[in-house]
């Protein structure tokens, strides 16, 4: 006998999806803060690789964006 109830279920709830996407759109972010700064000249070096945007900022969104993820993975929904 098969039990269909379970069958047309998501595996997470509304809010899980959110939250999820919340999160990735952190992670972008962290991505696009990250880019950038490069030379047109490859003979001449660019300081902007160093900024504190690049190597402080972005890294730390993006570790942000990833605890979001990981929080809606572990989020229980509201009944």
């Amino acid at each position: 006998m098969e039990n269909t109830e379970n069958n047309d279920k998501f595996l997470f709830h509304k809010e899980n999806y959110i939250v999820l996407i919340i999160g990735l759109a952190v992670i972008a972010l962290g991505f696009i803060l990250m880019s950038g700064g490069g030379s047109d000249d490859p003979n001449v070096f660019n300081e902007d690789v160093f900024s504190f945007r690049r190597i402080r900022l972005a890294p730390t969104v993006i570790f942000i964006g990833f605890g979001v993820c990981i929080y809606s993975i572990f989020k229980k929904p509201k009944k």
